[in-house]
C-alpha cells in the first residue's frame, strides 16, 4: 500500500482505478464491506484500490467544537486498510478553500481529473461538495454521463444497528470495548508517550508507564486487559484510565503495567489494543487491599489477552 499526502504526489499508476472517498474512520466492518468491492471491482478493471480521505476531518475545519474525536491516526488507518486490499490511500491535507468546492466542482476535480476514477464505490450515505449538497444520486447521474461506473454498498448491520464510527465511538466512551472489538476487524487501539509519572506504582510492586499526548479517543474510565506494543516487543497489559482515588488523586491519567517487562520507556511511543474492561475505578482501604485488586487485574488481564 502507498500512503499519499499530497495530490501532488499522485503518479499515473495511481490513477484510472476504483475509488471510495470517506473518513473512513476506525476502518470498521462496514468500511470492509466497502473495501471488498472496491478492491472485487479494481481487479476486474485492472487498476488500482484507492481510498480518498481526509486529513484533518472536515468536520474539525467547519464546526471545530463538535469535531468527534478521531478513531485512528492516518498511519494506522493506512495500516487498517492495507490489510483489507487497498492500493492506494490519499490522505488528502483538507482546508477551506477544498471545502467550498461544489458538488459539480469537487466531483469534476477530484473524481475526474486528479483520481481518473474508472469507477466509484460508496455507501448510501455519502455526501459530498459545499454544504454536502451532492449524494449518490447527483453521484449516479454524473458517473453516468461520464462512463464511470458505481456501486453503492449497503451498510452493515449487527444487532439492532447499523456499523457507524459513530456507534463504535459511543461504545469506547462508555468503556464497552468489547462489544466495540465487534465491529472493528482489529482491537481498538491508542497511542501515546511514555512519560514521568508519580513513581507510585513501582513503590507498591507495580511500576507502570505513564501514557499522554493520546490523539484518539480515550475509553471511559475503567481497567481493562489490553496488548502493549512498545517498538516490536509486545506484552499483555493492565491498563488503569481515570483517577487513583486511593491516594487522594483526581486526575485522569492512563497508567500501563505490562506483564512480564523489564526495562525503561520513558520517551518511547506505546500502543494499546483493548480487549475488555475489567472493572470501575474505586477506592481502596489500604494499600494491601490495592494491591490485592491490582494482582487479580494482572491474572485476568494476561488470561484474557493470551486466549485473543
Amino acid at each position: 500500500m502507498e500512503l499519499l499526502r499530497s495530490i501532488d504526489d499522485l503518479q499515473n499508476e495511481h490513477r484510472h482505478g476504483a475509488l471510495s472517498i470517506g473518513n473512513f474512520d476506525g476502518v470498521h466492518l462496514g468500511h470492509a464491506r466497502i473495501v471488498e468491492r472496491l478492491y472485487a471491482i479494481s481487479r476486474k478493471i485492472a487498476g488500482p484500490s484507492v481510498v480518498f480521505t481526509f486529513d484533518p476531518h472536515p468536520v474539525r475545519i467547519l464546526r471545530p467544537g463538535s469535531a468527534p474525536s478521531p478513531l485512528t491516526w492516518t498511519e494506522r488507518k493506512a495500516e487498517l486498510l492495507a490489510r483489507l486490499g487497498v492500493d492506494v490511500l490519499v490522505s488528502f491535507p483538507t482546508d477551506e478553500s477544498f471545502l467550498a468546492l461544489t458538488a459539480k466542482q469537487f466531483f469534476s476535480q477530484v473524481i475526474l481529473e486528479q483520481m481518473a476514477a474508472r469507477a466509484v464505490v460508496e455507501g448510501p450515505n455519502f455526501f459530498f461538495g459545499q454544504n454536502r449538497e451532492g449524494n449518490v444520486t447527483t453521484l449516479q447521474h454524473w458517473c453516468g454521463e461520464h462512463d464511470v461506473s458505481l456501486e453503492v454498498v449497503e451498510p452493515l448491520q449487527v444487532g439492532a444497528s447499523y456499523i457507524s464510527s459513530s456507534r463504535i465511538r459511543e461504545l469506547i466512551r462508555l468503556g464497552d470495548v468489547t462489544q466495540a472489538c465487534e465491529l472493528l476487524p482489529q482491537p481498538y487501539r491508542i497511542r501515546g508517550m511514555v512519560t514521568h509519572g508519580a513513581g507510585r506504582g513501582a513503590s507498591i510492586g507495580f511500576p507502570t508507564a505513564n501514557v499522554e499526548a493520546i490523539d484518539t479517543l480515550l475509553p471511559g474510565e475503567g481497567v481493562y486487559a489490553a496488548m502493549a506494543r512498545a517498538g516490536q516487543a509486545r506484552h499483555p497489559a493492565a491498563v488503569n484510565i481515570g483517577p487513583n482515588p486511593t491516594f487522594g488523586e483526581e486526575k485522569s491519567k492512563v497508567e500501563v503495567y505490562l506483564i512480564g517487562f523489564e526495562g525503561n520507556l520513558y520517551g518511547q511511543s506505546l500502543e494499546l489494543d483493548f480487549f475488555t474492561r475489567l472493572r470501575d475505578i474505586q477506592p481502596f482501604h489500604s494499600v494491601s487491599d490495592l494491591q490485592q485488586q491490582l494482582q487479580q487485574d494482572v491474572e485476568e488481564a494476561q488470561a484474557i489477552v493470551e486466549n485473543e
